[in-house]
């Protein structure tokens, strides 16, 4: 193993530990000052058990949900600086956070549902690469997407017209998603929304929006930042509550993003992701330097 395979295999596999047994910052911030505003009693329990939780993961060094949740991996590098190793060291880490107990074994093959016994397998864990010209590093998005959430997903191929005057068609669809999903995606939850491309397009869209950014950051597009703020308003009016048990706030982010496509379609897909985001996010630059991301 040569010096820079060493050192992306560590950054790797510290960024998978620090990914399941905490939840990023700026979840943890969107949580307490939801616990803070919350009015309803039930709901306040529910999200200070959330936030009790997280300290006692991290002062035990354990994992913050007992679900593994689903390993995809972002990585984006530029010219010449793609870790030969990366996939490699991706499963190495996962393969040993589960051996040693941070992850439960819970990737299965699809149709017999026999389990891998150390999450991972076929196409797990999934890599996206991303090429970026002249960029002088290493970027890895490492997420842990709870799998429960998963069943409160939605997608519709749309239409000019169903699409509606002012989207009023889109928002009545992701609305009556969120109130088809009820308490399923573990809320307070994360909604990730694509629009655009074709049905796998949409879908990467949503994952990627709510899994990479930030969920308290704000959309450079206007129009989707304007989308954003009004459909998280309406879904927290609903009055679905942490947990569904009812309160103010059910949904801490919802994140936007889009593509073109074709004149016939408008591909649309709804993912949610529960309140535990795991994800951790480092940067490795050409020299050798590594920084925290997420």
């Amino acid at each position: 193993m040569n010096q820079n395979e060493a050192l992306v295999k560590s950054a790797i596999h510290d960024a998978v530990i620090r990914a399941v047994t905490e939840i990023s910052a700026d979840v943890k911030g969107l949580l307490k000052d939801a616990l803070a505003r919350e009015t309803n009693e039930t709901a306040q329990s529910m999200l200070r058990s959330m936030v009790d939780n997280l300290s006692i993961a991290k002062e035990g060094d354990k994992a913050v949900c007992q679900s593994p949740g689903y390993p995809t991996t972002w990585l984006s590098f530029g010219d010449g600086n793609l870790p030969e190793c990366a996939r490699e060291a991706v499963s190495e880490a996962v393969a040993e956070a589960t051996k040693k107990g941070y992850l439960r074994p819970s990737m299965v093959d699809p149709l017999t549902r026999e389990n891998s016994g150390n999450n991972t397998g076929k196409g797990v864990p999934n890599i996206e690469y991303e090429y970026h010209p002249g960029q002088k590093y290493v970027d890895f998005i490492i997420s842990f997407k709870g799998c429960g959430a998963e069943l409160g997903n939605a997608m519709q191929i749309m239409t000019t017209a169903k699409l509606g005057k002012n989207l009023s068609g889109l928002k009545r669809f992701i609305l009556e998603t969120a109130v088809n999903a009820g308490g399923k995606p573990c809320p307070p939850y994360g909604i990730g929304i694509g629009i655009g491309g074709q049905m796998d397009i949409a879908a990467k869209l949503s994952r990627k929006a709510i899994s990479t950014r930030r969920w308290d950051d704000v959309n450079p597009d206007p129009e989707l930042a304007a989308l954003e703020a009004e459909l998280k308003d309406a879904i927290n009016g609903l009055g679905l509550g942490a947990a569904g048990t009812g309160g103010d706030t059910v949904c801490l982010a919802l994140k936007m993003e889009r593509a073109h496509t074709h004149t016939a379609i408008a591909p649309v897909a709804i993912n949610f992701h529960c309140w535990v985001a795991r994800r951790a996010g480092i940067r490795i630059y050409d020299d050798g330097r590594v920084e925290k991301l997420l």
